[in-house]
């Protein structure tokens, strides 16, 4: 079986980062945009972040570009709006893609591993959420527009 632990990604610094590193965390991995209508959402992501991370809930932002191009920027531009605007302190990674054949692997793994409604594993649009579990394991997928201060009580359950 497969698990989230057995992917890796490239930071937003550009460093090979294996997913290995958050074995045994709540992982709560989003894709994310700049300029995007669901933007602000980055301000409850944080505070989802920094009310749980010493329970064991990691965050792990991937932006992408490929929902009407609304992640123009390159890493650093992405790190710094982040970082000023929103005050994140949870890890980004490079931008990557979710959908079709350039899709990162994590991405491909987690639509196949949670569908969306009717069964349909594309994403949808930035702001996708997929929580999960301690072992690694997908527990659900959340829409773009659900509210990150909505997920505390399942991240709680899993915690």
């Amino acid at each position: 079986m497969t698990t989230a632990y057995e992917f890796g990604a490239e930071t937003i610094e550009g460093r090979k980062r294996a997913l290995s590193k958050y074995r045994g965390k709540v992982l709560l991995i989003v894709n994310t945009a700049s300029q995007c209508g669901l933007t602000p959402q980055y301000s409850g992501l944080e505070a989802l972040y920094r009310k749980y991370r010493d329970r064991g809930l990691e965050i792990l932002g991937f932006p992408c570009n490929q929902f009407g191009a609304q992640e123009p920027g390159s890493e650093g531009e992405i790190a710094k709006f982040c970082e000023t605007q929103f005050g994140v302190s949870f890890p980004m990674f490079a931008k990557v893609d979710v959908n079709g054949d350039t899709a990162h692997p994590l991405f491909q793994w987690l639509r196949k591993e949670a569908p969306g409604l009717l069964g349909s594993e594309a994403i949808k649009w930035n702001f996708t959420k997929f929580l999960v579990d301690r072992e690694g394991r997908v527990v659900e997928r959340f829409a773009p527009t659900t509210a990150p201060e909505d997920l505390a009580p399942a991240i709680e359950k899993l915690l």
